[in-house]
């Protein structure tokens, strides 16, 4: 396993963003504004729970009446670098994250 150290040393696990649950997702936006990788997106959810599409940053997307919610989905889950900083802004604690020593390589 390799070791994760941070500048001065210190070591450290980074936790990768595998999922976000978007029963409990309320599309809040935080943890895509804190995340500097673009790893998630917000897309469109209609009455059934079915996802839409994504939703387009400075668009108002109604998907054709369709639209009920919006929550964050993990599409670029490769750019995650570990930080946890999505979790630490999460009002619903929807994440689910994985050490590094935990992957398959």
């Amino acid at each position: 396993m390799t070791d994760f150290v941070t500048r001065d040393g210190s070591t450290w696990m980074p936790e990768y963003l595998m999922k976000i649950d978007g029963e409990t997702c309320i599309g809040c936006g935080r943890c895509y504004k804190v995340c500097s990788r673009d790893v998630m997106h917000l897309y469109g959810v209609d009455d059934e729970g079915e996802i839409l599409g994504k939703c387009e940053e400075g668009e108002d997307e109604d998907f054709d009446g369709e639209l009920n919610r919006m929550i964050m989905v993990v599409d670029s889950a490769g750019a995650c670098i570990g930080c946890g900083a999505c979790a630490r802004v999460c009002p619903k604690n929807c994440q689910t994250h994985q050490t590094a020593d935990k992957l398959a390589a």
